[in-house]
C-alpha cells in the first residue's frame, strides 16, 4: 500500500509533556528524558526531536499538536500525561478534536500492557490519532505518565530469557508512518523489532 503524500525525509518526532507542576516549575519533568532516552536505544533510523513541556489546558493541547504536525511538520507525536480521569485531564480530549482518524487499537494495547501490574490500569484514557492535512499526516500517541510505564508500553514486556510475553505498541509505529507517507524508520530488535508485512520490507540501511 502507498500514499500520495509527500514523504519528509528526515524523521522528525514531536514529544509533549503534559503537566501542570511540572511546566510551572514546581518539579522537574521526567516524560520527555523517558522518551527521548526510549527512542534513543530503539531507533536506529536518524531522527530530531522537538519539544514542549506544557500544562494541563485543552486549548493549548490542541495547538501544541496542531503546531507540532502542521507547522513542524512532525511525522510521529507522543504525548505523555494528563490521561487519567481527574477533572484536569484532557490530553484524549485534546488529542481526539484535532485528529481526522481514531486509531483506537493503540490505546487497547496499552491498557492490556499496564493491566500486567496495576488493576487501575482501566482507568487509563490513552488513545491515538493520525492528523491529516493536504500534504503532510503524522500518527498522535498519548502515553502514560511514568517513565518505567512509558517503556513498558512502547516496548512491551519479556521474560528471563528475553521472550516477548506482550507486544509494545511501537513494533506497530513504523508500518504506520509508512502508510501515511512518511519516512521509513527501522529499530533494534533487541529492544523492539518493528513488524511489516513481507511486501513492506526494504533492504537493510547500509
Amino acid at each position: 500500500m502507498t500514499s500520495n503524500l509527500n514523504s519528509d525525509t528526515t524523521l522528525l518526532i514531536g514529544l509533549v509533556s503534559i503537566s501542570d507542576r511540572a511546566s510551572g516549575g514546581v518539579y522537574q519533568d521526567q516524560g520527555i528524558p523517558a522518551l527521548q532516552d526510549w527512542l534513543a536505544r530503539t531507533l536506529t533510523t536518524p531522527f530530531r526531536v522537538e519539544t514542549r513541556l506544557i500544562a494541563d489546558e485543552r486549548a493549548q493541547i490542541e495547538a501544541t499538536l496542531v503546531e507540532l504536525v502542521d507547522q513542524q511538520r512532525c511525522h510521529l507525536v507522543l504525548t505523555t500525561g494528563g490521561t487519567g480521569p481527574a477533572r484536569r485531564d484532557v490530553t484524549p480530549e485534546a488529542t481526539l478534536a484535532v485528529g481526522t482518524k481514531e486509531m483506537p487499537g493503540f490505546g487497547e494495547q496499552m491498557r492490556q500492557i499496564s493491566l500486567h501490574f496495576v488493576p487501575t490500569a482501566i482507568l487509563s484514557r490513552q488513545t491515538a490519532v493520525i492528523r491529516e492535512t493536504a500534504d503532510h499526516a503524522a500518527l498522535i500517541l498519548n502515553l502514560p505518565g511514568q517513565p518505567k510505564a512509558i517503556a513498558e508500553t512502547l516496548g512491551g514486556l519479556k521474560d528471563a530469557e528475553g521472550a516477548t510475553l506482550v507486544g509494545g505498541i511501537f513494533a506497530a509505529v513504523p508500518y504506520c508512518i509508512d502508510l501515511i507517507g512518511g519516512p521509513y524508520m527501522e529499530t533494534d530488535p533487541a529492544q523492539c523489532k518493528a513488524f511489516r508485512p513481507k511486501s513492506a520490507l526494504r533492504p537493510p540501511a547500509k
